[in-house]
């Protein structure tokens, strides 16, 4: 008798349009719940920044991400990613996707070639200078908020292109990670993302930061509606619009990768 169990496994590039951009995730579609342990040694294994897995629960799914250290509360590119492949590859006819999560009710909704996650606003406050950050990013930025996340903002793109973070700084720092930004040249604005303490020193395109860095930004150009890039070394595009306490985070996916992964019968 066989002692292992597959299961499918989609690897889907996000926030992009084109293969070898934006930001990979895995989605492993579940029945049940694996073991806790189980999924974040596949998450592990998988060495991309999130694997998203989820099980059906009444009209809607159950989600749950994994980097490759620790589950997350929150996580874009990889709901993006499990958005299409439930969309495109299991037949989910409806426009609207609802998941449950540990930040609560998530919605995506499909609209020609685009996904559109409605997610929670977390909008950041002041803070005061952090040693630790400046050191970590390398340079102080103009102002310094934070929410889930330190959101360091900065006065020029090429300022945030040329930080070279010592991320063991900033695996330090009290928050999930530590967002940096500033006015865009040809976009309302650009951004990078590093969260050393959660294995993903840089990651390539974050959707969950847009629930801090869209009420920043529409605050502070007087627009409700915003395109950004994150300026990772894979890039990515997002448009995001503030709807009263949500945030509409949307993008495009690139299919990569469909298999099947193989795990021990007795965790599955």
């Amino acid at each position: 008798m066989d002692p292992m169990k597959r299961l499918p496994l989609y690897q889907v590039d996000a926030f992009t349009s084109e293969p070898f951009s934006g930001n990979p995730a895995a989605v492993v579609p579940l029945e049940r719940w694996l073991d806790e342990a189980l999924m974040q040694a596949i998450a592990l294994e998988n060495n991309l920044s999130e694997t998203a897995f989820f099980v059906p629960e009444g009209d809607a799914f159950r989600i749950r991400w994994f980097t490759p250290a620790a589950e997350v509360d929150l996580c874009g590119h990889a709901t993006l990613a499990t958005a299409w492949v439930l969309f495109s590859e299991l037949g989910y006819e409806a426009e609207t996707l609802r998941f449950l999560s540990r930040s609560g009710e998530l919605r995506v909704t499909r609209a020609d070639d685009w996904l559109t996650l409605d997610f929670p606003a977390q909008p950041p406050v002041p803070v005061g200078r952090l040693p630790d950050l400046v050191h970590g990013l390398g340079r102080a930025p103009a102002e310094l908020l934070a929410s889930e996340d330190y959101l360091a903002v900065f006065d020029s793109a090429a300022e945030v292109a040329a930080l070279r973070p010592d991320f063991e700084s900033l695996s330090r720092l009290d928050r999930r990670g530590v967002i940096a930004t500033a006015p865009g040249d040809d976009v309302d604005f650009v951004t990078r993302f590093f969260a050393p303490a959660l294995a993903v020193p840089e990651d390539p395109v974050t959707g969950s930061a847009f629930t801090q860095l869209g009420p920043y930004w529409s605050e502070r150009l007087g627009r409700k509606r915003l395109r950004a890039r994150q300026i990772s070394a894979r890039g990515g595009e997002v448009v995001c619009e503030m709807s009263g306490e949500r945030v509409l985070i949307s993008g495009h996916v690139a299919p990569y990768l469909t298999g099947t992964i193989s795990v021990p019968a007795g965790s599955a």
